[in-house]
């Protein structure tokens, strides 16, 4: 194995949640009064934390979101999830190879906690991923770009950044590996393969991720 510890993206890497989330984003800020299209969302806000969302609209309008942005998105998007998030393809299988390889790897994500773990639950995931292998954007306050949450992880999990490698779909994601000192393999299911030009190496489906991993 080249890496000491293999680090995902959740949404878009292991659960298929991308569509979902962002179609519901765009539809709410649309209904606040800021016209966004699901292209728009993906282009902007995909990979990115809660705060991001806040700051473009406010940088982009002068106005604020409302207090409740938050909860009213999250809640929507749980909802959502119950009725139609699957596991990204070939994603269990490749985790499943880690952990009976004795490889070690976490998850690291925009997403909060709470949101982490209902996909998780909903997907089978929960199986793979234990408290311990679990990282947020709400340890370290300070979402992707900025390294922190994957040096956080990588930290936390006993890991040197220069034998860590990172799972990502998001330029943001991307930009935050190469920061940390990080590999980062780049996966382009949903992101055009020009938006991910950061990455060591890309990859289109989870079959090839398993072939790059060993």
């Amino acid at each position: 194995m080249r890496y000491d510890l293999v680090i995902f993206d959740n949404d878009g890497v292991l659960v298929d949640s991308e569509p979902i989330s962002n179609r519901l984003l765009a539809a709410y800020l649309t209904e606040l009064g800021h016209p966004t299209s699901y292209e728009d969302s993906i282009r902007d806000y995909m990979g990115s934390a809660m705060h991001r969302i806040h700051d473009l609209v406010q940088e982009r309008t002068g106005e604020r979101l409302p207090a409740e942005f938050d909860d009213t998105f999250h809640r929507r998007v749980f909802a959502a999830f119950e009725r139609e998030l699957e596991p990204v393809a070939g994603a269990v299988d490749v985790v499943a190879k880690l952990a009976a390889d004795g490889v070690p790897y976490c998850v690291a994500s925009s997403g909060s906690h709470e949101r982490i773990r209902v996909g998780h639950r909903t997907t089978g995931l929960v199986r793979w991923f234990e408290e311990a292998r679990i990282f947020s954007s709400q340890d370290v306050g300070k979402g992707k770009p900025a390294p922190d949450l994957f040096l956080y992880a990588a930290e936390r999990m006993g890991a040197a950044p220069e034998r860590c490698v990172v799972v990502e779909d998001s330029p943001l994601g991307v930009q935050a590996a190469v920061a940390a000192g990080m590999d980062v393999y780049g996966f382009t299911a949903m992101t055009p393969a020009a938006r991910l030009a950061g990455a060591t190496e890309l990859f289109s489906g989870m079959r090839e991720l398993a072939d790059l991993l060993n």
